[in-house]
């Protein structure tokens, strides 16, 4: 049966799954040990637990991830994981049926958006490339908007196509993409309006809250003791993240502080600490606002960059390799710090992360801009909705309450009280959050699985299950 048929009461049950996690322990009189394995047959997860003698651990251990496996057990509610789990009573691999195009005149996809189009799409570019090859189809047109990112993925497709609405005489200098990658070309009367560029996201907040979270914000870059001579820095494009930006280029033009570079999605208010010596250049992989536009335009300091040499985590050298800090956002955030920036409250997707994962890994110091609680919702939970970015790679969270350091930074703790900041513990903030909105109902259980969150490493963090009103 699906996954996503299961409950408590169903008793026994045969599933099967993709292994997307395995983990295992030995117990303390060394005789046994235990395992649990999280499957998924995109309808739903589960975790599979299991409690065996330990002269069986090597032959289950060799069940990895990326196997497809047969599972007949018995359905329960587990207390340590606090949520329903199946003890098996039989495992088997087995090779899973692979979708095919059998269509004897295959299509041609012309409109695709990757995950660099902010907001729009959830699958990488080489995904789509990949699949678009093993069904054989002959090409397909990627048309992320207002970036570069994407085609340094796009290089590796059979074929590929520019869309434009203006063509200059050839040679056309100052290029993205060089000719040697190019296929085709299809001029259309207009792309776009280019007023389209602005959004409410790109302006700064006059909320109250969330200033007093980009003050603190700043507070905790000066006293991390990165902010110095030759800092690097990245933030977002909205909210009291980019209030930051402005609290903190007060900062470096009173303390005389020239910083090497910002990198990331550029917005005018990065130009402006650009053109006032706070940075020596902008790494840009996205315009946000038609003043960055016209600064990479005119600016050879602002500098564009595709995305693997902005944060591939298998190029010999990225740009995030060097990043000192990066200022982000969060839908949610939990008390092992993870964070979700891919769905709402409500588990249904939002859109894309950008270089939310790529900056809270590479960078010496990420920080996140939240507050307690959005409507009656609180940011801080037990455990979030789906994760975006494992909470091993975030080590500050600013709330307008407070701040709580990941307890991996101790460090870093001790530095900013001995500052004079007041550090609280994330379960401190996440009470205080309660007190206020209640503790919210758990969502009940998704649907088929339709996205999958995947680390920069490639592991497989979360999924994404089908809500309700999503089909």
């Amino acid at each position: 049966m699906p996954i996503s048929g299961l409950a408590l009461d169903t008793g026994s049950a045969v599933i099967w799954g993709d292994v997307f996690s395995t983990e295992s322990r030995i117990t303390r009189d060394n005789n046994h040990f235990i395992m649990s394995i999280a499957i998924t047959d995109y309808t739903g997860s589960i975790n599979l637990k299991i409690f065996d003698e330990i002269g069986n651990k090597a032959k289950l251990e060799a069940i990895s991830v990326g196997d497809t496996i047969l599972i007949q057990g018995d359905i329960s509610y587990d207390k340590y994981d606090r949520d329903m789990v199946m003890r098996p009573r039989n495992i088997n691999t087995v090779k899973k049926n692979i979708i095919t195009d059998d269509a004897p005149v295959k299509r041609v996809e012309l409109h695709l958006h990757t995950t660099m189009s902010a907001m729009d799409a959830v699958t990488p570019a080489e995904q789509l490339v990949y699949r678009a090859h093993e069904w054989g189809h002959p090409a397909i047109a990627i048309t992320d908007h207002g970036v570069v990112q994407g085609f340094p993925d796009a290089m590796y497709a059979k074929k590929v196509v520019v869309i434009t609405d203006e063509l200059a005489e050839y040679p056309l200098t100052g290029w993205s993409i060089p000719e040697i990658y190019v296929d085709y070309v299809v001029q259309i009367d207009a792309i776009g309006d280019p007023a389209g560029i602005v959004s409410g996201t790109t302006r700064m907040t006059r909320n109250p809250v969330a200033l007093v979270m980009a003050q603190t914000a700043a507070r905790v870059i000066r006293n991390s003791g990165l902010l110095r001579d030759g800092f690097s820095f990245q933030t977002g494009a909205g909210g009291a993240t980019l209030a930051t930006a402005m609290y903190l280029k007060q900062i470096m033009l009173r303390e005389q502080i020239h910083g090497s570079y910002a990198q990331g999605g550029i917005t005018g208010y990065l130009v402006d600490m650009l053109n006032e010596g706070c940075f020596r250049a902008l790494m840009d992989v996205q315009c946000f606002d038609l003043k960055a536009a016209a600064s990479i335009r005119d600016n050879p300091n602002h500098c564009e960059v595709g995305a693997a040499q902005y944060a591939s985590a298998g190029a010999k050298s990225s740009i995030m390799d060097s990043l000192d800090v990066a200022v982000l956002g969060a839908t949610e955030i939990d008390t092992d710090f993870n964070v979700n920036v891919h769905t709402d409250s409500s588990g249904r997707i939002m859109g894309g992360s950008g270089g939310h994962s790529d900056a809270a890994a590479g960078s010496k110091l990420s920080i996140i801009t939240a507050p307690l609680f959005r409507g009656r919702l609180p940011i801080v939970r037990d455990r979030v909705t789906c994760i975006s970015t494992p909470g091993k790679d975030i080590d500050v969270l600013v709330t307008q309450a407070g701040i709580a350091v990941n307890p991996r930074r101790e460090e870093l703790r001790e530095r900013l009280t001995q500052a004079g900041m007041q550090v609280l513990e994330i379960t401190q903030l996440r009470a205080l959050a309660e007190q206020i909105t209640g503790t919210p109902a758990p969502l009940p259980p998704a649907g088929r699985v339709i996205a999958k969150v995947i680390g920069r490493d490639g592991t497989l963090l979360d999924t994404i299950g089908e809500r309700k009103g999503e089909e």
